[in-house]
This record gives C-alpha cells, structure tokens and sequence, in this order.
C-alpha cells in the first residue's frame, strides 16, 4: 500500500501522530508545516499532500471560496480539491493575542482597533480569527472591503514574535500554549499577552484531496491515528516527555495543557452542525460570502465532507 502523504503542524497536538507512527507503523509520510493551516491548503491544491490535519476555520473558509467559484465542484472529479474527512480535536481552540513586550502603546485588546495584525499566511487560521475577533469587538464595517486589520504575512512563530517586536505588526494570535513560553523577557523576541479567544467549534479537523475519498489508503491511516490517540491517553507521562523534549514546551505547560484538550475515540467523524456553525460564523465575520451558506442550504453538505 503506497504511502500517503499527510501534512501536520509540528506543536503540542501533534503528539498522537508521533505515536501512530512509531507504535502502530502508521503508512504515512509525515511533512511538517510550522507555518499552518493556510500553508497546507496552498499545498493541498497544488497535488504536493495527500491529507492534513489543521485548523477547521482554515479548512471551511478555503473549501467555501472554492465553492463559491466552481459552482459545479460537488463531485469528486477535480483531484486537487479537498474535504473534511475526520475530526482531530473536539475541544475548541484558545488563542492568546500577543503583541511586543515592551510595546507600551498596547496594553488591551481595545488598543487594537485599526492596527496592523501579524497572521502567518492570508488564509490561514491565525488570518481567519483577525475577523472572528473584529466581530466580536464590533469593529467590522459590513461596507468596506478592507479587512477589519492591517494583515502582513510573517510565515512562522517566530517570524510573528519578531514582527510585533520589530512594530511590522502590532499583534498577532497564536495558540495559547505555544505562546505561553515566550512571555518571558529571557526568550527570543518576548512577547506579551493583552487577551485572548477562543474559537466557537472543535479546533482541528482532518483533510484529504478527492482522490483518496473512501480509500483503503485514507482509511488505514484514519485507524493509525485512532491508536495514536488510544495511546496518548494511556500514556500521560509518555505524551508529557515528549512534548517537553522534542517540541517547544515546558514539561509544566504541557501537563496543563492536557487537561484542556480533548481527543476523540474514532476520528472518522464531521459533525454537520459543527461545519453549518462554522459557516455561519465565518459569514457574519465576512470571511465567506453568503453565496457559500446558501450552498450548505440548498445542496447540503457533499462539496465540505465526504460522503
């Protein structure tokens, strides 16, 4: 059986996948992308991945745009297409808004209307939660078609610590965790926390391009990762270590941060109100068009899920 070629962010929820891979020789070949979501979906549609796991407001905002310019994609015929095939996470996602350290000129989320947002690719997740924050502060104008924030597209963590240090950005979002570590005047380019929000859905979602819909492929690996998570469960101190030696973590964040994530037992699940929800809060965001929720209402869900 060929090996597929499935796409991760190397952090902290990364760890069942280590597991699935060497415990239950899971038939994958693992490619890191540090800088996202909305660097997968560039790579997705170039034929470069097979599957990934990232971010479900980076999947259903890319999936919809797409939609919304093929009106005939609800078939399996174009090969660089994607669908949410699974569910990685079920816990919603926090992110921490952070800006420099010694930036003085903001001190709250209240200082942030108009301002320059750090993201890490247009499109990606961190770039999709500028609107969902902008919403929910009630800084967006229904009648421009300028972004609620200023976007510049920094690539990496690291490149958004540096930018909101160096004042190319003034803030930037980024999962709580992994910038906890950082706010601390001894580490590189130190940041600061001003506030933060969560996502309102289950944080990370599983796809895979049309080709490989319901294959033996795409399934064996869904299992795989299945025992992965089965055995980041039985093993806390394993998970721990690893994630506070092998990633960027302190072995104290890490034990803290899983008694805030939750895994499922079968990942071979999309819950249709999660992706409706999503869709709807996406809209009002301005993120997708009202085109895309007419299409979850009229053609139901075949062209965000596989069948």
């Amino acid at each position: 059986m060929a090996s597929l070629r499935v796409g991760y962010v190397p952090e902290h929820f990364s760890t069942p996948l280590h597991f699935a891979q060497t415990y239950f020789s899971l038939c994958a070949a693992l490619i890191p992308f540090p800088s996202g979501t909305g660097h997968m979906v560039t790579a997705l549609q170039a034929g470069e991945l097979d599957v990934a796991i990232g971010l479900t407001e980076g999947w259903i905002a890319a999936i919809a745009k797409s939609a919304a310019q093929d009106q005939a994609a609800d078939d399996l015929s174009n090969p660089n297409e994607f669908r949410l095939v699974g569910t990685y996470v079920q816990t919603p996602l926090c992110w921490a808004i952070s800006t420099g350290q010694e930036r003085e000129d903001i001190t709250s989320v209240a200082d942030l209307k108009g301002k320059k947002v750090g993201v890490s690719r247009i499109g990606s997740g961190s770039y999709i939660m500028s609107f969902v924050l902008a919403d929910r502060e009630g800084w967006l104008d229904p009648a421009s078609a300028d972004p609620p924030f200023e976007p510049h597209a920094l690539q990496t963590f690291e490149g958004l610590r540096k930018g909101v240090n160096d004042k190319t950005a003034d803030f930037f979002m980024w999962e709580y965790f992994t910038s906890k570590r950082y706010y601390d005047s001894k580490s590189l380019h130190p940041i600061k926390k001003v506030g933060e929000i969560y996502t309102p859905w289950s944080s990370w979602k599983i796809v895979a391009r049309n080709p490989f819909i319901n294959t033996p492929q795409l399934n064996s690996v869904l299992e795989k990762v299945n025992l992965g998570i089965g055995y980041f469960k039985q093993h806390e101190d394993e998970a721990v270590k690893y994630i506070s030696t092998k990633l960027d973590y302190e072995e104290d964040d890490a034990r803290e941060w899983m008694k805030t994530v939750r895994f499922p037992t079968d990942v071979r699940v999309v819950e249709k109100s999660v992706v409706r929800g999503t869709v709807d809060v996406l809209q009002k965001a301005g993120v997708v068009g009202k085109q895309s929720k007419e299409r979850i209402d009229d053609h139901g869900l075949q062209r965000f899920m596989k069948s």
